[in-house]
């Protein structure tokens, strides 16, 4: 059992450092080395696509899109799209951020990525078939309806808005540099992804993706799929998704996604969700499934409505979904964090899917509380916090002076039941040792640390804030973890046999 366990680190790609605003698939491989070099053998990022306004990547213009922020601008170089004077420009541009702005990037990299089109052979052979396997061709279309008449797709003429063939060959045939020139944005990225894939392949490094459960209302999934979701005939939203008030918030939450039409998916066999799943599996080596609860039963709220307080429980599609994954289903990771009920616990008893442990939930002062490591079963996968957490040692300062005491005797206990000697000091960074250490020791098949808690750095560098709407996903590393900090991990996994 012990010898099984393997060591993770969350990670996105734009928080690697890199000298165009954000990390890039190329800063990726770089890192991926040094991670293998340490020790670890699995690497966790967030969402790989398009994000559009407020800048999460859990809301896209298409779940399977690949971000085109990513690509890394000095490959465009090599291959001749880009010119050393222009990627110099560039580097000068972003030579003193420490943060990514989105705004400078969203003026920046889309005039950047077409002047390497400009340049690149339309002909090319692996391009055109790319092109005609068809992936990427409600995203084209959309990109390009987007660009030409902005809006949201409910607002367009009625043809394109409701997705007819001959309103799309039109805008295909109209339109068709713009068309070819978001094929070129998800090819360069696919072609990037793939060697970054092989590298990782090569180095012992598995690759863990992670999918929201919902799309974004104005996404090309629901400008293809109406159908799926629940709208009026007007293509308008019905019932959108959300989370009931709870002890952290009195209204609930009101995400605003357009929930799903469980009796049409099922009618149709889930075919969508399985070819999701499928892009997704073939993408990642492990797939996280966010909010896994809302399979079993998911909370709907009136569209319009000013809060989640007057929200319904609702079924959904439960083990169904999943019928067809077969052996794939050891490569589902379930989030199952949140307001959890026996449904849910059903649920991942039937698919088998391990659920997540996070260490910063754990000292409430209740002995039999789940997310204290010493309670962890084989089947789960750990984490000393999650992107929506305040880092460890940024929780420990945010502590009032009554309130340290009482938690640093909590993991002390827990530390000592662990049969862990790690000495707890004054200074916060002796915590964030403190967690990596027991997420290393617990029996969870997946010890996954963020490079936050790896670095002990402070709320600063937080990746979100949920409930705020600026600042978040922004945080970036000014350099790759250095070889001391990577040794000294090293030597860590190896005295945990991890």
């Amino acid at each position: 059992m012990r010898a099984t366990r393997k060591t993770c680190i969350l990670c996105h790609i734009s928080s690697l450092p890199g000298k165009y605003g954000i990390g890039s698939l190329g800063e990726a491989c770089r890192f991926v080395l040094r991670l293998a070099k340490s020790g670890v053998t699995h690497w966790q990022i967030l969402p790989l696509v398009q994000t559009g306004y407020g800048d999460s990547p859990y809301q896209s213009v298409s779940c399977i899109s690949g971000n085109p922020y990513f690509i890394d601008l000095d490959e465009l170089g090599q291959m001749g799209l880009l010119k050393q004077k222009e990627l110099k420009a560039l580097r000068e541009r972003y030579k003193t951020a420490e943060r990514v702005d989105y705004g400078s990037l969203y003026e920046e990299r889309y005039s950047t990525l077409r002047l390497a089109f400009s340049r690149f052979h339309f002909d090319d052979e692996l391009f055109r078939a790319f092109v005609k396997e068809g992936k990427f061709e409600d995203y084209a279309l959309f990109m390009t309806a987007k660009t030409v008449y902005d809006g949201s797709f409910s607002d367009w003429d009625d043809p394109l808005k409701r997705h007819k063939e001959e309103a799309l060959e039109q805008l295909r045939t109209d339109h068709h540099e713009e068309y070819l020139f978001w094929q070129f944005v998800q090819f360069i990225f696919s072609v990037q992804w793939a060697k970054l894939k092989e590298l990782c392949r090569k180095q012992g490094v598995k690759l863990i993706g992670d999918i929201p459960l919902y799309v974004a209302y104005d996404s090309a999934d629901v400008w293809a799929h109406p159908n799926l979701f629940k709208l009026d005939e007007d293509l308008t939203p019905t019932k959108v998704a959300g989370v009931p008030p709870d002890y952290f918030s009195a209204t609930g939450q009101l995400w605003g996604n357009p929930v799903y039409d469980w009796e049409v998916h099922e009618k149709e066999k889930f075919k969508w969700w399985r070819e999701r799943l499928k892009a997704a599996l073939s993408t990642y080596d492990l797939v996280r499934i966010d909010h896994f609860r809302g399979i079993d039963r998911y909370y709907e709220i009136d569209f319009g409505a000013k809060d989640a307080i007057g929200g319904e429980w609702k079924d959904g599609p439960k083990e169904k979904l999943f019928a067809s994954l077969g052996s794939d289903k050891r490569r589902i990771i379930a989030e199952d964090l949140g307001t959890l009920d026996e449904g849910v616990f059903e649920l991942l008893q039937k698919t088998g899917f391990p659920g997540m442990k996070v260490i910063l939930f754990a000292f409430d002062g209740n002995p039999e509380n789940p997310y204290l490591p010493h309670n962890y079963p084989e089947n789960s996968v750990c984490y000393t916090g999650t992107h929506d957490n305040d880092t460890v040692v940024g929780y420990v300062k945010s502590l009032s002076a009554e309130e340290y005491i009482l938690f640093r005797s909590r993991v002390a206990a827990e530390l000592k039941t662990c049969g862990l000697n790690i000495r707890l000091t004054a200074n916060p960074r002796s915590f964030a040792r403190a967690f990596l250490a027991m997420a290393l020791w617990s029996k969870s098949r997946i010890a996954a640390i963020p490079i936050q808690d790896l670095l002990a750095l402070d709320s600063s560098c937080r990746m979100n804030c949920p409930g705020t709407e600026q600042g978040n996903w922004q945080y970036r590393l000014t350099r790759l973890p250095s070889a001391q900090v990577m040794c000294r991990l090293k030597k860590t996994i190896k005295n945990f046999r991890r």
